[in-house]
């Protein structure tokens, strides 16, 4: 693990405005994640975890602090220079593997690539490699809905890394899986971070897959208390 920082956030703050109600959600958020770490998010339901990931993916504007991804602060720049650094920065896995029904694997996978600007070639080439190297060679050509719920996870992991990106976010990767299936999304993702060094921060009610991270940071009520 480096001690390059790659992601942090001081005092992170969001308020959520629900007519004359303020609903503070994060109340102050410190936190840094290193070349090559990973980190486990817990807390209970309505703790703030998600809406943290939220902000340090710049899917949402914070109310107070800032967030620095590869040494950018996300309030100063624009929304085409953001997209652009999160599609280079940044990969995404979720607790429902959001992939596009229509579309195959192959074309799921590669996306992210032809997002960025990469030729049609390159990127399904590229995609090939990573659903081989996830257990998927098999079902490049086959669409979600085809696959089981542990394959369609495995397709979102190498969604998230096919730009070879400096940090991931996942959001209870395994909360829809069983435990065996779990169990392969745990290994895939070391493996892939041991290889890749792209650092996880992975919000999770899940202890095993937590224990399995360098650290452990538990949330409540909207601060991080350990």
């Amino acid at each position: 693990m480096s001690n390059d920082i790659i992601l942090q956030c001081t005092d992170l703050r969001k308020t959520y405005v629900q007519g004359d109600l303020n609903v503070e959600v994060l109340k102050g958020v410190n936190l840094s994640v290193s070349s090559g770490e990973r980190v486990a998010i817990m807390g209970a339901s309505g703790s703030g975890k998600s809406t943290l990931l939220h902000l340090l993916g710049g899917l949402e504007k914070p109310s107070a602090g800032e967030v620095i991804l590869d040494g950018e602060n996300l309030n100063k720049i624009n929304g085409g220079r953001l997209s652009q650094l999160r599609n280079q920065s940044l990969g995404f896995i979720y607790q429902f593997h959001h992939l596009l029904g229509e579309f195959t694997m192959l074309e799921n996978v590669a996306m992210p690539l032809l997002i960025g600007r990469q030729s049609i070639k390159q990127a399904q080439q590229q995609a090939t490699e990573l659903l081989k190297r996830v257990g998927l060679g098999h079902r490049i050509k086959h669409k979600p809905g085809e696959l089981s719920g542990g394959e369609r996870q495995r397709a979102a992991v190498a969604r998230a890394l096919i730009n070879k990106p400096k940090c991931v976010l996942a959001d209870e990767p395994t909360g829809n899986l069983d435990s065996k299936t779990a169990e392969q999304i745990y290994q895939l993702m070391l493996e892939l971070n041991e290889e890749l060094q792209v650092s996880f921060l992975v919000v999770t009610h899940d202890p095993d897959l937590a224990g399995r991270m360098d650290h452990v940071l538990h949330m409540e009520d909207g601060v991080i208390i350990s």
